[in-house]
C-alpha cells in the first residue's frame, strides 16, 4: 500500500486553518442566498450569514456533483497518492452518491490507485470527530484499508446531541416533515434531535426553555459516553458563542474533559439549522 491522503466535504464545518494545518483537503458543497453562490467554507461570515437568516432571508444548498467530484480527486491520483473520503452523510444530502459514482470513474482510469468513499451517516463536526480520530489512526501506521475498516466498525458511535430554536429551517429544506415542524412553532419549547444510524435528524424530545435544552443535550453526551475514552468533544453554534461557552462548562463539569473544539455550524448546514442551533458531538455507545 502507497501514499493516501484523508479528503472531506466542507460539512465537516472545522475552521479552515484547522483543515490546511494537516493537510486535509476540503470538497465544499454551495449555497446561494441573496441570488449569490458560494462555496462553503467561503464567502459570507457566519455573522454575515446568519444576520440574513434572522432578516428572513432563505438560503438553499447544492450538492456535490460527480464532475466536480471528479475535479477534486483527480490531482491526487496523478500524485501516485490513494484517497480515503469521509463523506456527508447519505442520509442528509446525495453527495455521498456523487462521491461515490466519481471514484468508480476515476478507478477506472487510474486502475493503480485506490479510493474508498465512505458514507460516515455523520454530519458536522460529527464529521470532524470521526476525521479526527482517523488522522490519528492515520498517524499511527494504518495502512488506508485497516483505517477504513477503523471507520466504518466506529462512525455509528460518533454521537450528535442537538438543540434548535425552531425546526421551520429543517423543515423547509426537507430534513424533517411538517408535522415535526410543528413542535418548533411552540413558544418556548425547544426541540431536541439527534442523528440516527440512516444518518438522519430526528427529533428526540423537547425542553421548556433555552437553559433546559442546552442541559439536556449535555446530559445526553454524558451518558452516550459512559465507558468510551473521548480525547475531545467538540460543540458547534449558530452564531450563538455564549450558548456554546455555557455548554462547554457543563461538559467540563458533568464529563470531565477540558479537550474542547467549539466552532461555528457552517453555511451550508446552517442554511437547514438556521441561527440558534448548539450541538454537542462525542463518541459514545449509541446513537
Amino acid at each position: 500500500m502507497g501514499e493516501y491522503i484523508i479528503t472531506v466535504n466542507s460539512t465537516v464545518d472545522l475552521p479552515k486553518e484547522w483543515l490546511e494545518e494537516r493537510n486535509v483537503p476540503v470538497i465544499p458543497l454551495k449555497y446561494t442566498i441573496d441570488d449569490q453562490t458560494y462555496d462553503d467554507m467561503n464567502g459570507l461570515s457566519a455573522k454575515e450569514f446568519f444576520q440574513k437568516l434572522r432578516d428572513g432571508k432563505m438560503a438553499t444548498t447544492t450538492q456535490v456533483n460527480p464532475e466536480q467530484a471528479k475535479e477534486a480527486f483527480e490531482p491526487f491520483l496523478k500524485e501516485g497518492k490513494d484517497i480515503l473520503h469521509l463523506g456527508f452523510s447519505s442520509g442528509l444530502s446525495g453527495t455521498y452518491n456523487s462521491m461515490r459514482i466519481a471514484a468508480e470513474d476515476l478507478m477506472e482510469e487510474y486502475p493503480d490507485r485506490t479510493i474508498i468513499v465512505i458514507d460516515t451517516l455523520c454530519a458536522c463536526l460529527g464529521e470532524a470527530l470521526l476525521l479526527y480520530y482517523a488522522l490519528k489512526k492515520k498517524e499511527e501506521g494504518m495502512d488506508i484499508r485497516e483505517l477504513a475498516a477503523w471507520v466504518e466498525e466506529h462512525k455509528l458511535h460518533i454521537c450528535h446531541d442537538v438543540t434548535v430554536d425552531d425546526l421551520n429551517h429543517l423543515h423547509r429544506g426537507g430534513r424533517v416533515s411538517k408535522a415535526t415542524a410543528v413542535v418548533g412553532t411552540m413558544v418556548k419549547i425547544k426541540p431536541i434531535i439527534h442523528m440516527d444510524n440512516n444518518g438522519k435528524l430526528q427529533v428526540v424530545g423537547k425542553e421548556r426553555g433555552r437553559k433546559k435544552s442546552l442541559n439536556k443535550i449535555v446530559d445526553m453526551a454524558a451518558e452516550q459516553a459512559k465507558g468510551w475514552e473521548n480525547d475531545i468533544i467538540m460543540i458547534t453554534h449558530g452564531d450563538c458563542l455564549e450558548d456554546a461557552e455555557y455548554v462547554a462548562k457543563l461538559v467540563r463539569e458533568k464529563m470531565g474533559i477540558d479537550n474542547i473544539l467549539i466552532n461555528n455550524i457552517g453555511t451550508v448546514i446552517g442554511s437547514h439549522t438556521g441561527p440558534g442551533v448548539v450541538a454537542v458531538f462525542c463518541m459514545g455507545s449509541e446513537r
